[in-house]
């Protein structure tokens, strides 16, 4: 069996029966797989529509569907949740950076960069290699020109999971 280790793009998930997932959630976005280090977050995945949904397996995995189901149903509440996202120092710092974005807003990659004091592709690929769509906020990113790309996509699915979110928090009309 190979290793979850390997997957390591939102976009390059490995199939469900690899990993044990804490919880894997219904949502209006498709199935969530979410993965917990201790009682922080590490990992939301977006899953395949085939993978069974599986009911919170601990205090803290509920509270991660809780604080998501609760922002489906209204971009602003709060999901101030203990986040453990494995990157390294320069992502976690984008990362950080990323969280201030007020939902309903959104920020250039170019705008991130002179924040983080990098370049605008750096940002883009810490925006890319981001362990926990939706809880570290990444949509918010655009390109100076238009929507730019969400985990490594600039169409399909995940754009419009991109599109979807920007709606939801009133971005888009």
């Amino acid at each position: 069996m190979r290793s979850a280790g390997l997957y390591a793009l939102p976009g390059l998930q490995p199939p469900a029966e690899m990993v044990d997932y804490a919880a894997v959630l219904e949502s209006p976005l498709g199935l969530l797989g979410i993965r917990l280090r201790h009682v922080s977050t590490c990992q939301v995945h977006f899953l395949p529509a085939a993978t069974d949904q599986k009911a919170p397996d601990s205090t803290p995995a509920g509270r991660v569907v809780d604080a998501l189901m609760s922002y489906f149903s209204d971009a602003h509440q709060s999901m101030n949740l203990p986040l453990d996202p494995a990157g390294t120092v320069f992502q976690q710092r984008v990362w950080r950076s990323i969280r201030e974005i007020p939902v309903g807003e959104t920020i250039s990659y170019g705008e991130l960069a002179l924040r983080v004091g990098s370049g605008a592709r750096a940002v883009a690929n810490a925006c890319r290699r981001n362990p926990l769509p939706i809880l570290v906020p990444c949509h918010r990113v655009v390109s100076a020109s238009g929507l730019g790309g969400y985990a490594g996509h600039t169409d399909g699915t995940f754009m419009a999971r991109k599109r979807w979110l920007l709606t939801h928090e009133g971005v888009i009309c």
